[in-house]
């Protein structure tokens, strides 16, 4: 089977027609509590004055980021996310593509849970699609301190934390 017909999964966040569903590419994920992701996610939106769309989180493995970073970035890297905004802030509207493996590799390094690491890496899509750059220090500062404030506020949504 080639990469381009593995099968792609499903995983509505609650109802089927909520703006922010999630899908696995070529691995086999489904992150836990969707439904209260959604709703995190929804209030770190609104935190920021912008206006949720339609957000996909698309779950994969390193292969497949390290081919569209290749091909769509023109960086020859591996990459634990990639964002592609289809509408400019306050509309919230694109796909985030996040490589399963390079969260279980950033968890162990930073030795942080699987969770907490997926849910950052969740929430920095979110900024980008917010209108947050990360390119000079002062804007991965200013990320950095906006993904804290987000996880920090997990517990009001999600029900256990590791």
């Amino acid at each position: 089977m080639s990469e381009s017909d593995t099968p792609f999964f499903f995983f509505p966040a609650g109802e089927e027609d909520d703006p922010i569903c999630f899908y696995a590419e070529d691995v086999d994920f489904e992150p836990d509590q969707a439904p209260e992701l959604f709703q995190w996610i929804q209030a770190v939106i609104e935190a920021e004055q912008c206006k949720l769309g339609n957000v996909s989180f698309i779950f994969c493995s390193d292969n497949h980021l390290l081919d569209m970073n290749q091909n769509y970035l023109q960086h020859d890297t591996l990459t634990d996310i990639i964002t592609f905004p289809y509408a400019d802030p306050p509309l919230v509207h694109g796909d985030i593509f996040i490589s399963i493996d390079r969260v279980i590799d950033n968890a162990a390094t930073y030795k942080v849970s699987f969770e907490q690491e997926l849910h950052r890496v969740m929430i920095h899509g979110i900024l980008h699609l917010c209108g947050y750059g990360d390119k000079s220090p002062d804007e991965k500062n200013k990320m950095t301190a906006k993904e804290d404030a987000a996880l920090a506020n997990r517990k009001d949504y999600l029900r256990t934390l590791n």
